[in-house]
């Protein structure tokens, strides 16, 4: 019984998640909002294993998870991800986007070369190894939750600083949903302000519903693609870049292929690595550092900031910077909701925004781990 012990845990986990997830009461709604499924998919086994006085580490649940899990996680949801919906948003609200999100994977960078040397930089960032918490957020930010996992991994973030980074992310993200709700409302307001007078609207995006690829074709094809990279590619980091671009090539060019499953598996796929991974949290190791949640904020105002200058370069209605920015902070839940606030026909360029923030999040992770790493530490 005890070698399955942590598969009942994890198994056990989901459910609950999905069981609480599909709830319609008000009270358990509000409470997501604030301790979302992926936040709750963490703490419940590490919770379940404190209770219990249980350690599980070092189990082999967690190769297993590396090896599969993180895999089909990233092929999914980057095999859901549609090329050719980029073309009918329009180049300047996709460059808007990029700008926050070049800000959201550089300001970091910058900011630690700006204290270098220093106490700050060298007693917390380095020596606490809060540096290693940064990518995960640039992750979760840009690209969600799978992106967030996968530079965890690559960098080997310590459970503690992982666990405050996730804390904090939903509750920054929370706050600044009301934020960005209240923003483009009064973008109109906004564009008076900037004196920005193009408000042309983007293309009608149209989703082809027909000739869907069955689920099990899908998942067939998935398996194939998992065993030929972990068998010819021996670098994690260079999987994960195989990975991401092979689900761009399954999602865009074969013709009926099933973005919705690939997206949905994405997402399950997600849930089931953060509740394995919180089988090694530690509760007593979690530490709240206020100059840390400073510049957390710094970060996250700035990227508001540096879209709006974009935007007024650009003369593109302000709107597209708190959709941009939901985009790219929120995900494909928040973006669509906040762009509804301003323009319900926007909507569905909103949903477009967050599947290519969702592609490209690892990659702008690796970037900022590659500039740490050669010119912070």
């Amino acid at each position: 019984m005890e070698p399955f012990l942590p598969w009942i845990i994890v198994v056990f986990t989901m459910l609950f998640v999905r069981w609480v997830g599909s709830r319609k009461n008000k009270l358990i709604q509000r409470m997501l909002n604030w301790l979302p499924a992926i936040l709750l998919a963490y703490i419940l086994p590490a919770t379940i294993s404190a209770y219990f006085g249980l350690d599980y580490s070092q189990h082999s649940i967690h190769s297993g998870s590396k090896l599969v899990l993180i895999p089909l996680a990233i092929l999914s949801v980057m095999a859901s991800m549609t090329l050719s919906q980029l073309k009918t948003i329009g180049w300047k609200p996709i460059v808007i986007f990029l700008a926050g999100s070049l800000w959201i994977a550089v300001f970091p960078v910058v900011y630690l070369l700006f204290f270098a040397p220093s106490e700050l930089l060298d007693n917390f960032f380095i020596d606490l190894e809060y540096w290693k918490g940064l990518p995960p957020i640039v992750g979760s930010w840009i690209g969600g939750s799978t992106s967030q996992l996968v530079l965890k991994e690559v960098v080997n973030c310590p459970e503690n600083v992982f666990l405050t980074i996730l804390i904090l992310d939903s509750i920054l993200v929370n706050i600044w949903t009301l934020i960005m709700f209240q923003s483009v409302k009064r973008s109109d307001w906004i564009n008076q302000v900037l004196k920005i007078k193009n408000s042309e609207p983007p293309k009608e995006i149209h989703t082809d519903k027909e000739g869907r690829m069955s689920a099990w074709w899908c998942l067939l094809i998935f398996a194939l693609g998992i065993a030929l990279v972990h068998y010819t590619v021996p670098s994690f980091i260079v999987q994960v870049v195989v990975l991401s671009l092979l689900g761009l090539v399954l999602g865009n060019a074969i013709k009926p292929w099933n973005s919705a499953f690939s997206l949905r598996l994405g997402e399950v796929s997600i849930l089931f690595v953060m509740a394995i991974l919180g089988l090694k949290l530690r509760f007593e190791l979690i530490s709240f550092e206020s100059h840390f949640i400073g510049f957390l904020v710094l970060w996250l105002v700035g990227h508001f900031v540096f879209m709006l200058l974009c935007s007024k370069l650009l003369r593109v209605n302000t709107a597209w910077v708190s959709i941009a920015s939901m985009a790219n902070v929120g995900g494909i839940a928040t973006a669509p909701a906040v762009t509804a606030a301003y323009k319900r026909e926007w909507m569905p360029h909103a949903i477009v925004l967050a599947i290519l923030s969702m592609a490209t999040g690892t990659f702008w992770g690796l970037l900022t781990i590659f500039l740490i790493e050669n010119w912070v530490i």
